[in-house]
Parts: structure tokens; C-alpha cells; sequence
């Protein structure tokens, strides 16, 4: 997800005068589920990578109620916090979410919370990833402005309760089956005591990040070309540089295929 969880429009049918037709119009059933599964060349989540620059494997499973409640689970392997550790051996990250979410007119809400985990073990004294937001959003034709709040410390950054991500998104249909996809967002992660000492300053891994990506439905797979950026610090010592001496946070080209089903 660690993907947008955009508020759905939902039409309103009217009352139509006269006779009712012989043929029953059916009803949109109240309870709907789906699935789907993905491959992208690189996990990037808020801008950051998550696989060392390696691809990840990507499913879900979601169910929707007419009402506008909804629950879903999406799994993914990840690299990160081996690659910050080597005594880590967690290599899988499951987000479980609900929400409910409405529209009225061409205006969209959506509210809810979602829970990471990372199963797997950790060292001693090791901070763990396991993080809960809730989040609340609202959408307007194209756009979707979205805000999450951590309420406990977040993606295992010591005494990090009450970080924020603040995201605008816009989605264009540009003909021929092609979409174009803008994003840009801003990760604040505040300052950060142990102990009684600063550990970390609110500057030093607060970031903005930004992509556009270019869609298309082809051979009966959704296909999506992404490049992604940040500010985020990510030279020696930085909040940013993994133990591998990578920047996950540098510029890439992302290519993803998946399926809904």
C-alpha cells in the first residue's frame, strides 16, 4: 500500500413515472469482493524503496458493503529492515485496513485506519516496525487529497508517535486507454528523544516526495510506467542511506503489471 485508498463515487438512481418495465432492473449486490495480484520492478512506498532496488510480488484481497464499509488485506515482500539489520529475518510486510468512504455529488470521503505489520523476528532492543494510521481523505473529481497520522511510532523510528503524511493525487484519462497519474506528498516525522536526548531533529528525515506515471489496460493487465523522486537525506549517516550504502530515496523509473479480479 501501501497504495491510495480513494473515495468511491457512488450514483443515485431516481424514480422513474409510469409503468414498471416486465424486465426487474438487478440490484448491485451488498456484499462484493475482489482480489488482486501485481509485480513491480521496485517497491517504492511514499517515495522510499522498500526491496534494495529488487522487484516484490504483490496481492490483495479486498470485500466491500453497499452501505460504503470496507475491509481488506495486502501482502508484499520487502527487504528494508534486513537490509537495516542483518540479525532481522523479517522479509514480508501485511497491511490489514477498514474504512468507509461515500460521495456526494462529485465529492468523495473516505475514512479509516490501517495497521502494517512485519512478521518475522528482531534483536533485542530493536524498534519495532509494526505501525497503525488512521487516515481520512477527500476527493473531487481528479484529485484526492489524503492525510494519515501515525498513532504509534512510525515504520520503527524511535519515539516517532503523531508523524505525518500529507498527500494531493490526480488521476487524467488522456484517450486511447491511457491515464496519466500525479503525485506529490510530504512525510513529517518529528523530533526524537530517548532517554531524555534528541536522537533525531524534526529536519532530519522529514522529506517530500513526488511521481507521475503513465497507465494502460493491455492484453487484459493494467500496466503502469512510474518516475519517482524525493528529497529525502540520503547520504552517509543520513536517515535515508541503508546499511547496503544505498539511497532509497534517489530518483527511479518503476514498471508495474497487475490484475483485479
Amino acid at each position: 500500500m501501501k497504495r491510495l485508498i480513494a473515495a468511491a463515487a457512488i450514483a443515485g438512481a431516481g424514480a422513474i413515472p409510469g409503468p414498471v418495465s416486465a424486465q426487474a432492473v438487478a440490484e448491485a449486490p451488498a456484499h462484493s469482493l475482489s482480489a488482486n495480484l501485481g509485480l513491480v520492478t521496485e517497491y517504492r512506498y511514499r517515495g522510499i524503496g522498500q526491496t534494495n532496488g529488487d522487484p516484490a510480488v504483490q496481492a490483495g484481497l479486498d470485500y466491500e458493503h453497499s452501505s460504503g464499509v470496507y475491509a481488506g488485506t495486502w501482502w508484499t515482500n520487502v527487504s528494508w529492515l534486513a537490509d537495516a539489520d542483518p540479525d532481522v529475518s523479517s522479509s514480508l510486510e501485511t497491511d490489514i485496513y477498514a474504512g468507509y468512504r461515500g460521495s456526494f455529488g462529485d465529492f468523495g470521503y473516505d475514512v479509516g485506519v490501517l495497521r502494517y505489520l512485519y512478521p518475522g523476528s528482531f534483536p533485542s532492543g530493536f524498534t519495532s516496525p509494526h505501525t497503525t494510521e488512521l487516515y481520512v481523505a477527500g476527493s473531487w473529481r481528479m484529485f484526492t487529497l489524503k492525510y494519515s497520522h501515525a498513532v504509534t511510532n512510525l515504520f520503527g523510528f524511535d519515539d516517532s508517535e503523531g508523524a505525518g503524511y500529507l498527500e494531493l493525487n490526480g488521476d487524467v484519462a488522456l484517450g486511447a486507454g491511457f491515464g496519466l497519474l500525479a503525485h506529490v506528498g510530504h512525510q513529517r516525522i518529528p523530533a526524537g528523544r530517548v532517554g531524555g536526548v534528541e536522537i533525531r531533529s524534526r529536519d532530519d528525515c522529514s522529506y517530500t516526495d513526488w511521481a507521475l506515471g503513465l497507465t494502460k489496460e493491455f492484453v487484459g493487465l493494467d500496466w503502469k510506467l512510474s518516475w519517482i523522486d524525493t528529497n529525502a537525506e540520503g547520504g552517509t549517516g543520513e536517515c535515508y542511506r541503508n546499511a547496503r550504502d544505498r539511497d532509497v530515496g534517489k530518483s527511479v523509473l518503476v514498471l508495474s503489471v497487475g490484475k483485479t479480479f
